[in-house]
């Protein structure tokens, strides 16, 4: 993999976030000020090894899931300098956090309320032995799940969510379950970003969200990551 190849695919995944619909080589081509048809031949290799794919008869290109995940890794792994719009966001999740008292199951519906409104994504959390969900109106309002097959998928992975965590207890502060990378739902094209925290219910709380694979993946990682930082501090 080029540089090259690594700076179109990213730009695939961040426009498709943005338009929802295939990216063109012209698109590309502008942005990186190169011919279509050098674009077009970056993109081949990329489709070659499965970052990539042409959907239906569309001359755009979509990224997999195995694309998404190379992008959420190099998120991850870097240090992204503090963005004035996600200090912003950061600080509305703590004052709607903050005017709660102590009450930590009002603390907690509030950070899950703040990431719906923030995200546009389901948003959910575990108060003890309850799974507290807000926002299945934005789920299913996006165009991945206009499909009955897909709708089907999520509804599956909701129901069967709350035990799978209380089973896997996923140990990192952050986890990130794109797609097919879903331990339920496999084929539901959405993605599970999920924080640890610590809480008076358990030391293995969760906050996340989920939502379409098809998402700002940094903004949403940072806010999730925010939200379980800022409730263990809270609580």
């Amino acid at each position: 993999m080029t540089d090259r190849q690594l700076a179109i695919l990213y730009a695939i995944i961040e426009q498709y976030a943005e338009i929802a619909a295939p990216v063109g080589s012209v698109t590309l081509a502008k942005l990186f000020g190169v011919s279509s048809a050098t674009i077009r031949s970056e993109m081949a290799r990329l489709e070659e090894v499965g970052l990539i794919a042409q959907p239906h008869t569309s001359a755009g290109r979509v990224p997999t899931d195995k694309g998404y995940r190379l992008y959420v890794n190099h998120i991850a792994a870097s240090e992204t300098p503090a963005v004035p719009e996600l200090d912003r966001s950061a600080r509305a999740i703590d004052a709607r956090v903050s005017s709660c008292g102590d009450r930590s199951d009002r603390a907690i519906r509030s950070a899950v309320d703040s990431l719906v409104d923030l995200t546009q994504n389901l948003g959910l959390a575990t108060i003890g032995d309850e799974l507290y969900m807000n926002g299945i109106g934005n789920l299913f309002s996006q165009p991945e799940f206009i499909s009955g097959q897909h709708v089907q998928a999520v509804a599956r992975l909701l129901d069967n969510l709350e035990p799978w965590l209380r089973e896997a207890a996923p140990n990192e502060p952050l986890n990130v379950y794109i797609g097919s990378e879903n331990p339920i739902g496999k084929s539901s094209g959405a993605t599970l970003i999920i924080s640890r925290f610590r809480s008076p219910y358990s030391d293995s709380s969760y906050i996340g969200v989920l939502g379409p694979t098809r998402q700002s993946y940094g903004r949403v990682m940072r806010l999730v990551r925010h939200a379980g930082a800022m409730l263990e501090e809270v609580l």
